[in-house]
């Protein structure tokens, strides 16, 4: 059976930095908070806790003081450094460029509001650490939309600043923003395509690599939304395309009457992660034989 990782795949820049970082302050001290899981992925969360990395909620952070806290790529909204200063916490903050600059962007349009009273909309997932700190920037004022559906929150006599959370699908801005000119044409409207490129030119890349394949094997935490996105991708040009976050989850029928394998995962999914999948699968192709 042929057995191949796909080399596009493993940890965007931002993760890799937020845990070069954590990696670097962990070597020095043996204590260190994250606010939230530094990355969608439970085992590397797991392998950090065992070098000091103890993740926190937010509820938790607001309690404590005279700590360091780390911050990850996703980013967080004024509230949080807001608190930290006035509680002796050191913060690491390790927000991807990417989202820090989109975060100054949304802040900016939301000031610029105040004068032409037009509204800030964020195209991403309602509730993602990434989004919350975008909607943050604007005091809890953003319009979040997930879809087309949700567009019917807006205020259709006000002008329409549109960005995207850094890690959605080009196609279904495209498609959104679309819609959203279909039903207005009677106030200005700014799209801004913030989608990070990073994450984007991966798509072409994964289409190709998962159609070579009578399975593949696609790789990530249940809580990545770059990880459902890409997964969706794999489906839409492989359907016989399966969903894992652990080795225990494979299934041995899934490997009956195929040839060849193909391994890819998230932004947020160690490239180690992949390579042990098709360790595990070697190690069950030659049990099958003895």
């Amino acid at each position: 059976m042929k057995i191949e990782v796909d080399k596009g795949s493993g940890f965007c820049f931002g993760v890799v930095e937020a845990i070069r970082r954590a990696e670097e302050r962990l070597e020095n001290d043996q204590k260190l908070y994250c606010l939230g899981d530094i990355v969608h992925n439970n085992s590397e969360v797991e392998r950090l806790r065992k070098k000091g990395l103890t993740t926190i909620s937010h509820e938790q952070f607001f309690t404590m003081s005279n700590t360091t806290v780390l911050l990850r790529a996703h980013g967080e909204p004024p509230e949080i450094y807001k608190y930290a200063q006035a509680n002796n916490i050191e913060l690491i903050d390790a927000t991807c460029p990417v989202v820090l600059k989109l975060q100054k962007r949304i802040l900016k349009s939301y000031e610029n509001g105040a004068k032409d009273n037009s509204q800030v909309i964020i195209y991403g997932k309602k509730g993602h650490a990434e989004v919350n700190g975008l909607v943050g920037q604007t005091n809890g004022d953003a319009i979040v939309v997930e879809g087309i559906d949700d567009l019917a929150q807006l205020d259709y006599t006000r002008p329409i600043v549109l960005y995207s959370q850094t890690t959605k699908g080009l196609d279904g801005l495209h498609h959104l923003t679309e819609e959203l000119k279909n039903k207005t044409s009677k106030v200005a409207i700014k799209i801004h395509d913030t989608i990070c490129r990073q994450v984007a030119n991966r798509i072409p890349g994964i289409k190709k690599f998962a159609v070579r394949f009578d399975l593949v094997l696609f790789v990530s935490g249940k809580k990545s939304s770059n990880g459902k996105m890409l997964f969706d991708i794999c489906s839409s040009v492989n359907p016989n395309t399966k969903f894992i976050s652990e080795l225990n989850e494979i299934d041995p029928v899934w490997l009956k009457n195929i040839d060849s394998v193909g391994i890819c995962g998230a932004t947020s999914t160690p490239k180690q992660l992949l390579e042990e999948v098709a360790e595990f699968l070697l190690g069950m192709e030659e049990n099958t034989k003895v």
